[in-house]
C-alpha cells in the first residue's frame, strides 16, 4: 500500500508537473510582477525621528544584501533547513506529508520557503492536495528562474510575523523596536536571539481566532500558553542554528530566551494620524498632489509606495508648538490654562527665508478639525477650518504697502475717535456707520503712522487703505504670503474662498470692501505666518511648505524648490517696518530677542462688546509664527470667570511670547546672529499724501450688499470633530460695524 501511495505521488510530481506546470505558474506573480504594499513613513525635518506611518500593511522592504545575517539564518533554521540546497521543493517532506495525510495523520504542510512563498504570491489558501501540487510546481519554476538570495529576499518582505507587521524589517521594529538592517549601528540592530523569536512566530503570526486560548500562535505576549510555544520554537530552531553550522554548540548554549519582546502597543496601527502632527500629515499629501511626481496618481500610491518623506517641520520646535498652544495641557501659558472648553488656539511657525513650516498645531486631534489651515483631500473635498478674520493683525501689511509706497511712518495721519468715509459707504446713516477706534492714544486726533499702528487705530488704518488702494493692500498680503481669503458673496450661507495666487490685486478687489486694511476677511494662520516670515527675511517671500524630500529606496523623488521672491520692500523700508512693529509691547519678548509682531481681535457679529477672534503675529529673523485663538462653535470668547475681555495681547499674545522664547531655546539659536538693523529714516514725511494712487474702487465690491443674515443670527460656521466643510470656521459680514483692535 505505502509504495503505491509513493509511486502514485512520485508518478503525479514528475509527470503531471511537466503537464500543469505552465499553466499553475502563470497564475502566480513572480516578483517582477507582484508589487507589494509597503508602509510610506512621514519623518520629521532631521529624516531620521518618524512622525506617521501610511499603508495597508506595515512594511518596509530590504534588499537581501542589507538583511543581517540573523534574520537570514534564524528564518532558514525554522522554515525550510534545505533551503540552500533543495529545488524550490523538498520531495522528502512532501511524501512523509502525504502518506501521513493518506493514513489518517495529523496534516502536515511540509513547505519549503520557496513553496511558501509562491502561496502568499498566489493568496492560495486552506492545506489541500491541489493546493500541495500547485505549490510544488511554481516552487520548482521559480527555483529555476531566481537565484536563492532573490527568493529569500521575496521571502522575508512578504511573509507576515503578526501585529500586521508584513516584513522581517517591520518584524523588528514592532517587536523589538530595532531593524534588521545591516547597515544601521550594530546596538540598534536586532539580535540573533531576537531573530530566532521573530523567525518562530511565522508558524503562526496570530492566533487562531475560533479558538484563541487554545491555539494562541508563537507571540509571547498572548500569554502562557504563546510564551511556552515560543520558547518551545525557538528552542527548536537554536538547535537547527547548530546543526546548520550557523551557530557552535557552545553559542548556542550561551544564548537566554530574549525577554525584550515588546508589549502589544494599541496605538501602534493608529499609525500616529490621531496625534496633532496627524494634520501635518494632510497637508503633506496635499502638498504632494501638486507636484510633477504624484500629480493624478491615487491615494495608495503614495501610502502604499514605499516612500520616505522628509518634512520640514523640526520635531523640537513642534514639540514646544504642541505644549503651549494646547490650551489643555499644563504646559500651557497660565492665563489661558482652565478657560471654557470651547475655547481653541493653533499655531504656526515658519522659517524665513525658507518657507519651511517648523511647527505647526490646529488641534490636538490629527483625525478631526484644522484650525490653522485649509487644503484639498484626494477627493476634492476642502479639509480644514483655520481661516479666521485677522483683525488688526492685517494691518502689517497695510504698513507694508505704505512704506511701498514710500510713505513714512512718521507720516501725520487725521486719527479721531470716528470718522466718515463717504467713497467707502462709511457714513452716519449707511448701516455699519462711520468707522470707529476700538483703541485710543495719546497722540490723538493728530497721530503719526507708527503710533497709529502701536495704538491700532481703525480710523487711521481705514484712511490709508482708501490711498492706498485696497488693489495694492491685496497685493502687498498676497506676495507677502496671504495666498487666501474668504469673501462673503450674496446667496451664499458659507463665505468663499479667493485664490490670491496669481491673482492681480485689481481684480481680487471687486470681492472685497475697504475693510480688508482692518481684518474683516478671514486668512488662514498658516499664510499669515508665511506673511510675517517675509517680512522677517527682509522682504523676500519663500512660499510656505511642509515637504523637504521625497526618496524610494535611496532614489530622490522630489525635493523642495526654494524660490525666494521679492515683495518690492527695500532695505531701509523694511527696516521701518521692523522698527514699528517693534514699538508693540506685545510683541517684546523677554529673553532679549530683537523681536516685532502685531495683534489684532475681531468681534462677534455685530457686537462691539463680544471677540471671536484673536491674534498675536510677529517674529524674529530666525523664526516667525502666527498665533489664532478663538472658539470651536464661533461663539464669543467668554473667560471662565465670565468676563468678554479677551484681546490679542493678553491671551494669544501669551502663547506667541512663550512658544518664541521656549523654540529658540529648543532649537538653540544665537539671538547675537540675528539682530534687526536699524532705519535712518532719510526725507520724512510730515503729512499724509493728499490722493490716492489708482486703484480699483474699493465700494464697487459685492461686500458692499446687505448681508444674506445678520451676522448674529446666521448659523454656526463650527466644525464638529470629524465634520468636514468648506472654511472658514468663523463669521465675517460685509460692511460689519469695524471692531479690529490691537489689543
Amino acid at each position: 500500500m505505502r509504495l503505491l501511495v509513493v509511486a502514485a505521488l512520485v508518478a503525479m510530481l514528475a509527470g503531471v508537473g511537466s503537464v500543469v506546470g505552465a499553466l499553475y505558474f502563470e497564475s502566480v506573480p513572480t516578483p517582477e510582477q507582484l508589487t507589494l504594499p509597503e508602509s510610506t513613513t512621514v519623518y520629521y525635518a532631521d529624516g531620521t525621528t518618524p512622525m506617521a506611518k501610511l499603508g495597508t500593511q506595515n512594511r518596509t522592504i530590504l534588499k537581501y544584501g542589507e538583511m543581517n545575517d540573523a534574520v537570514r539564518q534564524s528564518i532558514v533554521a525554522a522554515e525550510d533547513q534545505t533551503f540552500w540546497t533543495n529545488q524550490g521543493v523538498d520531495f522528502g517532506g512532501i511524501l512523509r506529508a502525504a502518506w501521513n495525510n493518506v493514513t489518517g495523520g495529523q496534516t502536515q504542510g511540509a513547505s519549503t520557503i520557496t513553496q511558501q512563498y509562491a502561496r502568499l504570491a498566489a493568496d492560495l489558501k486552506g492545506v489541500t492536495y491541489s493546493r500541495k501540487l500547485r505549490e510544488a510546481v511554481m516552487a520548482w519554476k521559480l527555483d529555476d528562474r531566481y537565484s536563492k538570495e532573490q527568493i529569500l529576499e521575496f521571502y522575508l518582505n512578504t511573509v507576515p510575523f503578526g501585529r500586521g507587521a508584513y516584513g522581517i524589517e517591520a518584524a523588528a521594529q514592532t517587536f523589538f523596536g530595532k531593524t534588521a538592517n545591516r547597515n544601521a549601528p550594530p546596538d540598534t540592530q536586532i539580535t540573533v536571539a531576537e531573530a530566532m523569536v521573530l523567525a518562530s512566530m511565522v508558524k503562526q503570526p496570530e492566533a487562531d481566532p475560533s479558538d484563541p486560548e487554545g491555539s494562541p500562535g508563537y507571540d509571547p505576549s498572548r500569554g502562557a500558553k504563546a510564551l511556552e510555544n515560543s520558547k518551545d520554537r525557538w528552542n527548536y530552531v537554536r538547535e537547527n542554528m547548530v546543526r546548520l553550522g550557523y551557530l557552535t554548540r557552545a553559542k548556542a548554549d550561551a544564548l537566554a530566551y530574549p525577554d525584550t519582546v515588546r508589549k502589544p502597543d494599541p496605538a501602534a496601527r493608529q499609525t500616529g494620524l490621531d496625534r496633532p502632527t496627524g494634520l501635518v500629515v494632510g497637508q503633506v499629501m496635499a502638498e504632494l498632489r501638486q507636484t510633477d511626481a504624484f500629480r493624478g496618481k491615487p491615494e495608495d500610491y503614495v501610502r502604499n509606495g514605499g516612500f520616505k518623506i522628509v518634512t520640514t517641520i523640526d520635531k523640537r520646535a513642534q514639540d514646544v508648538a504642541e505644549a503651549t498652544a494646547d490650551l489643555k495641557r499644563p504646559s500651557a501659558p497660565q492665563i489661558v490654562r482652565g478657560q471654557p472648553a470651547n475655547w481653541q488656539a493653533s499655531l504656526v511657525a515658519v522659517e524665513p527665508g525658507t518657507g519651511r513650516v517648523l511647527a505647526y498645531y490646529g488641534g490636538s486631534n490629527g483625525t478631526g478639525a484644522d484650525y490653522a489651515g485649509w487644503y484639498l483631500d484626494a477627493n476634492g473635498k476642502p479639509r480644514g477650518f483655520g481661516a479666521h478674520p485677522p483683525g488688526s493683525s492685517f494691518k502689517v501689511y497695510d504698513l507694508a504697502e505704505a512704506l511701498h509706497q514710500n510713505i513714512s511712518v512718521k507720516s501725520h495721519w487725521d486719527s479721531p475717535a470716528s470718522k466718515e468715509f463717504p467713497n467707502s459707504g462709511r457714513v452716519n446713516r449707511s448701516p455699519a456707520g462711520p468707522i470707529r477706534n476700538a483703541e485710543h492714544a495719546k497722540c490723538q486726533p493728530d497721530c503719526t503712522l507708527w503710533e497709529a499702528t502701536v495704538a491700532s487705530l481703525n480710523v487711521t488704518y481705514f484712511e490709508l487703505t482708501e490711498k492706498l488702494g485696497t488693489a495694492n493692500v491685496i497685493d502687498m498680503a498676497s506676495k507677502a504670503g496671504i495666498d487666501a481669503m474668504w469673501a462673503n458673496q450674496s446667496g451664499q450661507n458659507e463665505p468663499v474662498r479667493v485664490d490670491l495666487r496669481g491673482t492681480p490685486g485689481t481684480e481680487a478687489a471687486q470681492r472685497f470692501s475697504t475693510e480688508v486694511g482692518i481684518g474683516q476677511y478671514p486668512v488662514t494662520v498658516l499664510d499669515h505666518a508665511n506673511g510675517m516670515a517675509t517680512f522677517a527675511a527682509a522682504g523676500k517671500r519663500a512660499d510656505a511648505h511642509f515637504v523637504r524630500s521625497v526618496t524610494k529606496q535611496g532614489d530622490q523623488v522630489y525635493t523642495e524648490k526654494l524660490q525666494p521672491r521679492d515683495v518690492g520692500l527695500n532695505q531701509e523700508q523694511i527696516n521701518e517696518l521692523n522698527w514699528t512693529l517693534r514699538q508693540v509691547e506685545a510683541a517684546k519678548l523677554p529673553n532679549g530677542w530683537d523681536s516685532a509682531g502685531k495683534t489684532g481681535t475681531w468681534q462677534r457679529g455685530n457686537s462691539l462688546t463680544e471677540n471671536a477672534n484673536t491674534w498675536m503675529v510677529g517674529y524674529t529673523r530666525a523664526v516667525a509664527a502666527a498665533v489664532w485663538l478663538g472658539t470651536t462653535d464661533g461663539q464669543a470668547l467668554v473667560t471662565k470667570d465670565g468676563s468678554h475681555d479677551v484681546y490679542g495681547a493678553t491671551y494669544p499674545g501669551a502663547i506667541w511670547r512663550q512658544f518664541m522664547v521656549d523654540a529658540a531655546a529648543a532649537l538653540q539659536l544665537d539671538k547675537n546672529r540675528f539682530r534687526f538693523d536699524q532705519p535712518t529714516f532719510p526725507g520724512d514725511a510730515t503729512t499724509a499724501p493728499s490722493s490716492p494712487p489708482p486703484a480699483t474702487p474699493t465700494s464697487a465690491g459685492p461686500s458692499s450688499a446687505a448681508p444674506t443674515c445678520r451676522p448674529q443670527d446666521c448659523p454656526s460656521r463650527r466644525p464638529s470633530p470629524t465634520r468636514t466643510a468648506t472654511p472658514p470656521a468663523t463669521t465675517s459680514p460685509p460692511a460689519a460695524p469695524a471692531s479690529a483692535t490691537g489689543r
